[in-house]
């Protein structure tokens, strides 16, 4: 199984908070899954650490993921752009975009890890929480 991390979702992980959901915490300790960090992601973590509303680095970050056995990096790319749903913000978009290129292109089993409303109403992709 494939899991796209929302912003939210991976900085609760890294800050071990409890607005992280037991179930999605599972996830993210589970070796034989998928979890796929988009650029988009590490981009908003970048800037959340500028503005100190979180206390984790970007390089921080990109170290979990480079020594997580089953996170991986992909970046936005043309494929990801043409399949954006226009009805969501651009980083809601994106992510939901590159969950329909894993789960329509790529052919695997995907699902968006995160609680956010337009995300989940969209009806787009699976999402778990």
């Amino acid at each position: 199984m494939t899991y796209i991390s929302d912003t939210h979702a991976l900085v609760w992980l890294l800050e071990d908070s409890e607005e992280l959901s037991p179930q999605v915490a599972d996830i993210f300790a589970t070796r034989e899954v998928r979890i796929v960090i988009l650029t988009i992601v590490l981009a908003e973590i970048r800037f959340l650490y500028a503005r100190g509303r979180i206390g984790t680095n970007l390089d921080e970050v990109v170290d979990r993921i480079v020594n997580a056995p089953n996170m991986e990096i992909y970046p936005l790319n043309e494929l990801v752009v043409s399949l954006m749903p226009t009805q969501l913000r651009i980083h809601d978009a994106i992510i939901v975009a590159t969950g329909l290129v894993f789960r329509d292109i790529m052919n695997e089993p995907t699902a968006i890890l995160t609680k956010d409303a337009k995300i989940v109403s969209c009806g787009l992709i699976d999402t778990v929480w």
